[in-house]
């Protein structure tokens, strides 16, 4: 795999110490910040691939540091929490996390979720420079850019993802275990929900989010989602 610019923002200095090395035994280039602040700092001058975040900072809760970076940042953001519950994690996926791993953890869980991100990154944006352009909508994995008509559409990196593997097989139904093991790269533990939050806040940044009729992301009652744009036409290669 190849090495990345991770960040890891946790209070626990053994916690920070456990995941440096781990990480750097992978190959990564990490640096570490005890607080928010720090973090954000950090953040600015090292420009890391992915964060590393914990939910309970001693000044900037862990949720808002996260939607200040998404704010300035497509950044890979993995939280960690020492509650298991769904809704926590819910919230920070709608504040813009991209995975959750639970305390305690173990250092091979968190080798496979951090490759398992990086990896995601690499496959969507290695697609031989595939555009996907429609009637409405054209989606560029190279630039990992969004454009309804001429106007920019600013989605998440795993907002990203997901909308565009929708989009490269319309019509195609989707269900959510099958999403978040081509998304996510594995199959994820927990409430499929998760991928509910994500189609609704890809819905809000594309302009609709009703439930009758949304624009693109249709759900199917009972099975998932799937892409469709009214007289799509197929997928072209980028010049």
């Amino acid at each position: 795999m190849n090495a990345a610019k991770i960040l890891v923002v946790d209070d626990e200095l053994s916690i920070r110490t456990l995941v440096r090395r781990t990480l750097e035994q992978e190959g990564h280039r990490v640096e570490t910040a005890e607080n928010g602040e720090k973090a954000l700092r950090l953040f600015e001058s090292f420009v890391p691939e992915l964060v590393v975040l914990d939910v309970m900072l001693p000044d900037i809760k862990g949720y808002e540091l996260c939607r200040r970076l998404r704010s300035q940042s497509n950044v890979y953001i993995l939280m960690l929490t020492a509650c298991d519950e769904e809704s926590d994690k819910i919230q920070g996926f709608t504040q813009g996390a991209d995975d959750y791993l639970t305390k305690p953890f173990s250092v091979k869980e968190l080798a496979f979720r951090v490759s398992a991100i990086l990896k995601r990154q690499r496959t969507v944006g290695g697609t031989g420079g595939v555009v996907l352009r429609y009637p409405h909508i054209q989606l560029d994995p190279v630039r990992r850019e969004v454009h309804i008509g001429r106007d920019p559409v600013d989605l998440t990196a795993l907002e990203f993802d997901l909308l565009y593997l929708l989009a490269r097989d319309p019509g195609r139904v989707w269900r959510r275990g099958d999403l978040i093991r081509e998304v996510w790269g594995y199959s994820y533990v927990g409430d499929e929900r998760v991928v509910d939050v994500h189609i609704g806040q890809i819905r809000k940044k594309l302009g609709n989010d009703a439930a009758d009729e949304p624009l693109f992301v249709k759900t199917v009652r009972g099975v998932g989602y799937k892409f469709e744009d009214i007289g799509a036409q197929e997928s072209q290669f980028a010049s």
